[in-house]
């Protein structure tokens, strides 16, 4: 199987597992719509954004999109 490889791999290998999980703000402000409706658009950091995601999601069991 084909694999990537690039300088400083190693040292990012493992650097989602040292960003910690933290809350999301919700910005009264900027929101639209039903609060109650559970949709969210978040601006940020992809891996900021996906740890913050991960206590929510991590037990859901997702469709394969076809």
């Amino acid at each position: 199987m084909p694999t990537l490889h690039w300088v400083g791999k190693e040292a990012v290998l493992s650097h989602h597992e040292e960003v910690p999980f933290h809350l999301l703000d919700c910005d009264p402000a900027l929101s639209v719509g039903d609060p109650d409706s559970g949709n969210m658009l978040i601006e940020g950091d992809n891996l900021l954004a996906l740890k913050a995601l991960h206590p929510c999601h991590r037990n859901r069991a997702w469709a394969r999109c076809t």
